[in-house]
């Protein structure tokens, strides 16, 4: 089969799989707002669906505009946030709002250059908002587009690091030319990735794509890199970060320092926790050796 035809196929094949198979989330709603998919896609980054969920309704509900988070406190976003992780993300948020505000008329752009032009939005933020928000043809590549590309397409088990350029210009070939049908196609390309083509044990089986993919035509051969390492979290900076901010998040006035020390015994480790959140602009220090979420 030619492959440009097959390349149409795929595209065909995983939407109509789509169609019958995919997630009712509530930021893929048809009326959700560009400003609810931006929260989402943010919310998302490396945190699974169900997590987020709660989160994401919860933000909706209290800032339902960029308007709204932009005169919020950071502190309260920060606490708002609550065990999503990466709190970062939250003041990023924060800081894009006030950007939407100032530059767009608290308007999300539809243009993927003013998008990635906004603090914290990158690249596959900028081309999933365009894509998700508005049904702009643009390739959205996350790990799973990547994952079914390198698969279904170069036969490979794993699609290695990242390389931003090819990767977009391999999902750019599988797009339909109607904007919207690429829109469909880029969504569901994501959703296939997450739910059957899975990273450790993929559901061959259950693919749509099943009888066309080079991977599974090549007999499945393994990966040839190095193993991923499972990354952990018991006993992380990660987790010290996070048990600081608990203490921050519940905390109706400055902490100090001992209501800190607390909670990790490993002093090292701690101030280094700390001095990290310190850096991120997550904690101030106070007079008195005290400390607070952002003001």
């Amino acid at each position: 089969m030619d492959g440009s035809v097959l390349q149409r196929r795929l595209a065909a094949l995983v939407g109509d799989w789509y169609a019958e198979h995919a997630r009712e989330l509530p930021w893929r709603a048809p009326d959700v707002s560009a400003w609810a998919v931006l929260v989402s896609e943010i919310m998302l980054q490396q945190t699974p669906v169900h997590r987020v969920l709660p989160v994401w309704r919860e933000w909706l509900a209290r800032w339902p505009t960029p308007q709204d988070l932009a005169v919020e406190p950071a502190a309260e976003v920060i606490r708002a946030w609550g065990r999503l992780g990466y709190p970062r993300r939250a003041l990023r948020l924060h800081e894009c709002a006030k950007a939407l505000v100032e530059r767009h008329g608290g308007e999300v752009p539809r243009e993927v250059e003013a998008l990635l032009a906004l603090p914290g939005i990158g690249s596959y933020t900028a081309r999933a908002v365009a894509v998700f928000a508005y049904g702009d043809r643009h390739p959205v590549v996350d790990t799973n587009v990547r994952r079914f590309v390198a698969r279904a397409v170069t036969a490979l088990a794993d699609a290695g690091p990242p390389r931003t350029v090819a990767d977009l210009a391999a999902v750019e070939e599988l797009l339909p030319a109607d904007p919207a049908d690429a829109a469909r196609a880029s969504i569901a390309f994501m959703e296939l990735g997450a739910l059957i083509c899975t990273a450790r044990a993929p559901r061959c089986a259950d693919c749509p794509v099943y009888a066309e993919c080079g991977w599974q035509r090549a007999g499945r051969p393994a990966a040839t890199g190095p193993a991923r390492k499972v990354q952990k979290f018991a006993g992380t900076d990660r987790q010290v970060r996070g048990l600081l901010m608990a203490v921050l998040r519940e905390a109706t006035a400055p902490v100090p320092r001992a209501a800190l020390d607390a909670v990790w015994q490993d002093g090292t480790q701690r101030e280094r926790a700390l001095a990290g959140l310190l850096d991120d602009g997550l904690v101030h220090r106070l007079p008195g050796d005290r400390y607070a979420l952002p003001s």
